[in-house]
C-alpha cells in the first residue's frame, strides 16, 4: 500500500450539503444510501439542551427585565438557527465543522481495497472523537461515500464554562482550554496536532503508511514547522506584553498630568471679589483651602527643587574633582611608566657593553696562553721573561 495522507481542514459548515438535503455535480446519488450518518440533531435543539439550564440560572439572579435572556442562539446571533455557519458580531460561530479524510481520489477512491481500509479507520476515529473532546458537542457527523474519497464531516459546537455571568456558553478559546490546549491563536493548532496525530496511530495500526501532514485551511504545519511557528509566536507575544507595559506606563503618566491640570484649573477658576477694606478681596473658605493647599504645595516643590538643584551641584562638583584628580594621576603614572622604561632601557644596554667586555677578555686570555706555549715550544721562554722584565722597567722609569 502507497503512503498516504491525512488531510485535516475546517469545512464550510453546510448542514444541507452535509445531509443531502441536494444533490451537486461531485454526488454520486446512487451511493448516498452507503453514506454513513453518526449523528443527526437540530441545531435549535441542540443549543437549547447545552445552554438552556445556564440561561435559566442566569435570568434568576437578574433583576431587571432588560438583562434577561429569551433566547440564547437569538442573543448571539440576532436570527433562527440555519443549516450553514452563522457568524456573530465577536466573530462567534453558531457552530464549528472539521473536514477529515484520508488519501486522496488518485489513491483512495470510493470503491476500492484502499478505500474500504480507510472508511474503518474513520469510522473508528469518529467513533471516538465525542470522548476525546469533551468540550465540542458532536450534534452532525457524517461518513460521505458518494463523493470520489471517503470523508467525515464532524460538526460541533464548543462548550465554555465561566465563573461570572452566563456560566455556560457557545466559547472556542474555552473549549480549548479546558481540555489542556492552552491559550491564544495556536490552541487550535494544537488541538488539530493532537488529533492528526490520533488518526495517524489508528492508521498505522490498519497497515496504512502516512505521510508528513499536507498544508490547508486547517492544520498547514509539519511538526518541525509547528515548534518554530511556536516559538515566533512566544516571542511576539513578549514584545506585545511590553508594548502594552509601556503603553500602560505612558497612560498612567497621562493620567498624573491630567490630575495636575485639574488642580490648576480649579486654581484659575477661583474667584477674588473687592472687599469692603479697600483693595483687599475675599475669598470663601473653599477657595481659600484650594489655594492655600495649592501654595503649599507650590513652596514645598520649590524647595525640593532646590534641594535637588543643590545636590546636583555638588554632585558636579565632586564629579570635576574626580576627573581632575584622575587627569593628575594619569600623568604622573605616565611619567613614572617612561621613567622605569628609560631604567630598564639603560639597564640593558649596561649589561650588553659588560658581556662584551668579558668576551673579549676571553678572547685575550686564549690568545695569551697561545702565545706563551709557542713561544715556550720555540725554546724563547727566558728571552720572552727578560723581554718583559725589560718592558715593565722602561714603563716605571717613564712614570
Amino acid at each position: 500500500m502507497n503512503t498516504k495522507t491525512i488531510s485535516m481542514c475546517q469545512g464550510k459548515g453546510s448542514l444541507s450539503h452535509n445531509n443531502r438535503e441536494f444533490s451537486a455535480k461531485n454526488i454520486d446519488s446512487s451511493r448516498t444510501a452507503d453514506n454513513i450518518v453518526f449523528v443527526q440533531q437540530d441545531l435549535g435543539e441542540t443549543y437549547d439542551q447545552l445552554f438552556g439550564a445556564a440561561v435559566e440560572r442566569y435570568n434568576a439572579r437578574q433583576k431587571r427585565n432588560d438583562r434577561r435572556i429569551p433566547d440564547y442562539f437569538q442573543h448571539l446571533f440576532n436570527r433562527e438557527p440555519s443549516k450553514s455557519v452563522i457568524t456573530g458580531a465577536n466573530k462567534q460561530k453558531s457552530f464549528y465543522e472539521d473536514l477529515v479524510q484520508i488519501g486522496t481520489k488518485d489513491d483512495t477512491g470510493v470503491g476500492t481495497p484502499d478505500a474500504e481500509i480507510a472508511v474503518d479507520c474513520l469510522r473508528e476515529y469518529m467513533e471516538g472523537f465525542q470522548q476525546r473532546n469533551p468540550n465540542f458537542h458532536v450534534f452532525n457527523a457524517v461518513m460521505h461515500l458518494d463523493e470520489a474519497t471517503p470523508h467525515l464531516h464532524i460538526d460541533y459546537v464548543p462548550i465554555g464554562h465561566f465563573d461570572r455571568g452566563l456560566d455556560t456558553r457557545n466559547a472556542m478559546a474555552k473549549a480549548l482550554e479546558e481540555m489542556g490546549y492552552g491559550k491564544g491563536a495556536n490552541a487550535i493548532n494544537r488541538w488539530r496536532l493532537s488529533e492528526w496525530e490520533v488518526l495517524h496511530q489508528i492508521c498505522l495500526a490498519h497497515s496504512i503508511k502516512i505521510s508528513e501532514p499536507k498544508k490547508s485551511r486547517g492544520y498547514s504545519y509539519t511538526t518541525e514547522e509547528y515548534g518554530k511557528h511556536q516559538d515566533e509566536i512566544k516571542r511576539l507575544e513578549e514584545e506585545k506584553a511590553q508594548a502594552l507595559t509601556e503603553r500602560d506606563e505612558a497612560r498612567s503618566e497621562l493620567d498624573k498630568a491630567a490630575k495636575k491640570k485639574i488642580k490648576l484649573d480649579e486654581i484659575e477658576g477661583i474667584e477674588a471679589k473687592e472687599s469692603m477694606f479697600g483693595k483687599k478681596v475675599t475669598l470663601s473658605k473653599e477657595d481659600y483651602d484650594k489655594l492655600s493647599d495649592a501654595a503649599k504645595k507650590y513652596v514645598a516643590m520649590v524647595k525640593t527643587n532646590k534641594k535637588l538643584k543643590s545636590e546636583y551641584d555638588t554632585a558636579m562638583q565632586e564629579r570635576d574633582a574626580m576627573k581632575m584628580k584622575l587627569t593628575a594621576v594619569s600623568i604622573e603614572l605616565a611619567v613614572y611608566k617612561k621613567k622605569e622604561e628609560e631604567k630598564a632601557l639603560f639597564t640593558r644596554e649596561k649589561m650588553k657593553k659588560e658581556a662584551k667586555r668579558i668576551s673579549r677578555e676571553d678572547e685575550l686570555s686564549r690568545e695569551l696562553k697561545k702565545a706563551k706555549a709557542f713561544i715556550s715550544a720555540c725554546g724563547l721562554s727566558a728571552d720572552y721573561q727578560q723581554f718583559r722584565y725589560n718592558s715593565t722597567t722602561r714603563k716605571n722609569v717613564l712614570e
